[in-house]
């Protein structure tokens, strides 16, 4: 019995130069001073709590409403344009850690933006509003690191969702209805969000994606002699064959015909 516990123990390796400081942590209320350009001190993390906004980061715009979190970098002009009654709360921070979690994280200028984190928002209001001035760097610091865990778990729904994705693409090709649009309305998700998504994970747009693997198709078909170019396209999820020889010459350099002759 004594090899039996309830007990569960993760060590943690950190590193002495593995700093981080926190510089202010702000509910911010006022869309006059929001909106006027900043040039960022330090980093920032910022989360919407309520309103829609249009945030200017350098040569970037994002758009986000209520749990969005949003990143910011030093030296960065920064200019936040929300409706009546929106709001935000942020903290400012440095320190070679915050480097460390950007890398980690994969955050970026093209990779800054996440929604879903609304649950955040409680947690942020009570770090705030409870701290003094002899915890409020321990608050706030706590805040950005229960965020980034939280980004965590976003990212890994993130990959799963992407993968959802990429299996109603092996199953579907084939269907010339297929896209973005129309898996966004299967999975009830916003096809923009969805775009965006694929993209950025995958490293190329959802129709591109689409193309090269509907062209792959062919030229296994097409090395295996099986059918005509026309019977092929229709296979692949092109409805128009003239079409699909255009798209399978862009891709491969020669026409589904000539390819065919080749081969033989």
């Amino acid at each position: 019995m004594g090899m039996f516990t309830k007990n569960i123990c993760k060590f943690i390796t950190a590193s002495s130069e593995d700093q981080l400081t926190t510089h202010c942590f702000i509910y911010e209320t006022d869309v006059n001073i929001m909106a006027k350009p900043l040039l960022l001190p330090y980093n920032r993390i910022l989360l919407i709590k309520t309103g829609t906004f249009q945030f200017r980061l350098g040569q970037t715009r994002c758009t986000g409403g209520p749990g969005t979190l949003l990143f910011a970098f030093a030296d960065e002009q920064f200019i936040a344009e929300g409706d009546e009654g929106a709001s935000y709360l942020y903290i400012d921070f440095s320190g070679n850690r915050s480097q460390t979690l950007f890398r980690r994280f994969g955050i970026s200028e093209i990779n800054r933006s996440f929604s879903g984190f609304d649950a955040l928002i409680p947690f942020w209001q009570d770090s705030l509003f409870r701290a003094s001035p002899e915890n409020i760097d321990i608050a706030a610091e706590s805040t950005i690191l229960h965020s980034f865990s939280k980004l965590c778990s976003s990212t890994n729904a993130a990959n799963a969702l992407i993968q959802k994705i990429v299996d109603i693409t092996d199953d579907a090709f084939g269907d010339p209805e297929l896209s973005i649009s129309a898996i966004a309305k299967h999975l009830s998700y916003n096809a923009k969000y969805l775009s965006h998504l694929f993209k950025e994970k995958m490293g190329v747009g959802y129709t591109e994606y689409l193309r090269t693997h509907r062209i792959k198709y062919a030229l296994l078909l097409l090395d295996h002699d099986i059918d005509s170019v026309k019977n092929i396209a229709a296979l692949c999820g092109f409805s128009d064959p003239l079409y699909f020889s255009k798209i399978f010459k862009q891709v491969t350099g020669i026409s589904p015909s000539d390819y065919k002759k080749q081969k033989r």
